[in-house]
């Protein structure tokens, strides 16, 4: 990665000012299926918790965590997916990425880049009218 896009661009991965942090206070915590690196340490956050962060394998998405590593990254667990040995669930679905502005962005019917038309509104609900 150039040196510009380093100190610029947090997209693309980590910055100088993140991979200083890391080198320096970060404790390498495991790594996910996509590539996805956690650390922590750096002293404690604004809840007094110790610092926990990831390192994107390419684009910073932050829906591309897995769901062990999402509750270890928000304090939900102590321990980290990689020294659980964690299983996701039947119930869990695999990561998509975001689709939004795209041709893969969800669109429901009756919306203006669908064809087809809305459902109809049930009896519980009465449209605004102006003047009234």
């Amino acid at each position: 990665m150039s040196l510009l896009k380093q100190i610029f661009t947090w997209w693309n991965g980590q910055t100088i000012g993140t991979r200083f942090h890391t080198w320096r206070f970060g404790t390498k915590v495991g790594q996910d299926e996509l590539g996805n690196t956690y650390y922590q340490g750096g002293g404690k956050d604004s809840e007094g918790r110790t610092r926990r962060w990831v390192i994107y394998n390419g684009y910073a998405d932050a829906s591309a965590i897995p769901p062990g590593w999402h509750g270890w990254m928000h304090h939900r667990t102590d321990v980290s997916p990689a020294d659980e040995k964690y299983q996701a669930r039947e119930w869990q679905k695999p990561h998509r990425p975001n689709g939004t502005g795209t041709a893969q962005a969800y669109r429901p019917p009756g919306s203006i880049a669908v064809a087809g038309e809305r459902p109809r509104v049930t009896g519980d609900y009465d449209a605004w009218t102006p003047g009234n």
